[in-house]
């Protein structure tokens, strides 16, 4: 299957349930178009914005500076609600983890991980996962559909909503709270380039949530072709989830990589624009007990990544229920760490966060369930 195919086989709901436009997502020329459907001048459509992405509101009954009866034709005609909130887990370490119901019914989580001098916001893609990667929880449910880049941006709206960061009088002046943006929840972000370009798109704009490119990283498991897409169009910080140094070894955790051999993706990560010692590429490596764990297995990462300006974090695993894997000794993830450090690269392990809310590395997964009959044996993992 085509990335095209499987955008029109997985895309989102074009409308809510009511049968209205979201104006969520839509870039200014988009918007100009959507509301002149109904013969509205430009300068509405820039107004409109303004209240959306400025002031953050949630109905168009709170837009003042409209007239009332356009308000009750906006609100009618189009959407810019939030998703119904299921669930909020709280962690002990801060962590807030948001199960959040799109207009179908159909669920995503995201997390916000709090630290002294920034706040992170894990923003999910997809609802489910195509990848099937062994060792995480998502890749156990199966990918449902792609999110609309409304559905993408709403999870950041919501988040500012949570932590009161909208502009208003008593505000003014102070800081963020969520400060930075990683595309590393639900579903794999490049399976969903088009949605999640146009909603980074708008993150990125200084008259839209205004949050730089260098605050957010997307990402991706190896969807070769676009890595280099997303260099060219959107500038943002790249991650790749590597967790093995042998073709052999990826494969049989990561099935994406009989699709795309690490050859191909480190070629596609040494070409990556604007890749220099100052913006280097991050590589994630879950540590797996006994898989891809042993000092061996480090003196291959070094000659893998040889000469290439990057990172390594390594993730402890963060355990969940049927996993059948284990995390790696303290020890042994330190001697890993030891190697590579000593042959000239950062590896920082990743302290683990809202482990207790099953909202860490790995572990996010919601209740939705596939749309198509089970009987279907079309396969939508042979994308190509």
């Amino acid at each position: 299957m085509s990335l095209a195919s499987h955008a029109r086989k997985f895309s989102a709901p074009p409308t809510d349930a009511q049968g209205r436009i979201p104006l969520v997502g839509l870039n200014p020329e988009e918007l100009v178009e959507a509301l002149a459907v109904h013969d509205l001048p430009k300068f509405r459509a820039k107004q409109v914005w303004h209240w959306i992405y400025h002031r953050g509101v949630r109905d168009f009954a709170s837009m003042g500076n409209l007239p009332k009866d356009l308000r009750a034709l906006l609100t009618e005609k189009y959407s810019i609600e939030r998703p119904k909130l299921v669930t909020e887990q709280r962690s002990s370490d801060g962590t807030i983890k948001w199960l959040l119901a799109m207009s179908d019914g159909q669920q995503v989580e995201a997390v916000f991980i709090p630290e002294a001098k920034r706040g992170t916001l894990c923003v999910s893609s997809q609802v489910g996962c195509t990848l099937t990667c062994k060792f995480c929880h998502t890749g156990t449910q199966p990918l449902v559909r792609n999110l609309g880049a409304h559905e993408i941006l709403q999870q950041v709206m919501h988040a500012r909503d949570v932590l009161g960061e909208w502009p208003t009088k008593e505000n003014a002046g102070e800081g963020r709270d969520l400060t930075n943006i990683v595309m590393m929840g639900m579903g794999e972000p490049l399976y969903n380039y088009n949605n999640v370009a146009k909603a980074l798109k708008i993150c990125m704009d200084e008259d839209g949530l205004n949050i730089s490119k260098r605050r957010i990283t997307l990402s991706t498991s190896g969807v070769v072709p676009q890595i280099m897409q997303c260099g060219e169009e959107l500038g943002v910080n790249l991650a790749i989830s590597l967790h093995a140094p042998t073709d052999e070894l990826r494969s049989s955790i990561m099935p994406i990589n009989n699709k795309y051999p690490l050859h191909e993706l480190l070629d596609a990560c040494r070409n990556y624009p604007g890749l220099s010692d100052m913006r280097r590429i991050t590589f994630e490596y879950v540590m797996l007990k006994d898989v891809n764990d042993k000092d061996e297995d480090a003196r291959n990462l070094v000659k893998l990544l040889r000469d290439l300006p990057c990172k390594i974090n390594l993730i402890p695993f963060n355990a969940w229920p049927g996993s059948g894997f284990e995390c790696s000794e303290e020890g042994r993830i330190a001697s890993f760490a030891r190697i590579l450090e000593h042959a000239g690269y950062d590896a920082p392990v990743r302290r683990p966060r809202g482990r207790d809310i099953l909202a860490a590395c790995g572990q996010l997964k919601s209740a939705s369930t596939r749309l198509r009959k089970p009987a279907e044996s079309e396969n939508p993992d042979a994308i190509s």
